[in-house]
């Protein structure tokens, strides 16, 4: 692991390919990879965990009403990116790696790639060049933003119906 990522971290928990960090300034936590890992790769499997009917903000929509919790529960601690490197898979309930990963990287994911209004919408900060500021939900990204990332089919299915909707 980078000196740098172990001198701002301290390690909460491993997690065979991952470990929660904490940030000692902020005291976030964070999910970082141990193993290298290419754009594609399976990094694990994931189920739900419990299923609820409204959103948190440690859910990952599946369905109009239906949010769910995931199975392993440190996976809660893969953060959001304008820039992602993961995607949760909610059909064959794979996580995936979207590009290389490196030991010590942090895990992200775009939350609107799972989320269609999001229960706590928050001013992002990641700083990559993608990024929108604004994360609260798919139903508030234009086409040409939505057609960035990988989406799940809930979030596809929800755009068509919506796209549906304004050329009607």
């Amino acid at each position: 692991m980078m000196a740098a990522l172990t001198t701002a971290y301290k390690m909460v928990s491993k997690h065979g390919f991952a470990e929660v960090m904490q940030n000692r300034l902020t005291g976030e936590h964070s999910l970082h990879s141990v193993h290298f890992f290419d754009a594609g790769d399976l990094i694990c499997e994931f189920n739900a965990e419990k299923t609820l009917a409204t959103p948190t903000y440690l859910t990952v929509q599946t369905g109009v009403d239906k949010h769910i919790t995931l199975s392993p529960d440190f996976l809660q601690y893969v953060n959001h990116s304008c820039d992602p490197n993961v995607f949760f898979d909610t059909a064959s309930m794979h996580f995936i790696a979207l590009k290389k990963i490196e030991p010590g990287d942090e895990f992200t994911f775009f939350y609107p790639s799972t989320e269609w209004q999001m229960a706590q919408p928050f001013h992002c900060y990641c700083g990559t060049a993608a990024c929108l500021q604004t994360i609260q939900g798919a139903d508030f990204l234009t086409a040409e933003q939505a057609s960035r990332y990988r989406l799940t089919g809930f979030i596809q299915e929800q755009l068509q119906k919506k796209a549906a909707r304004h050329e009607g």
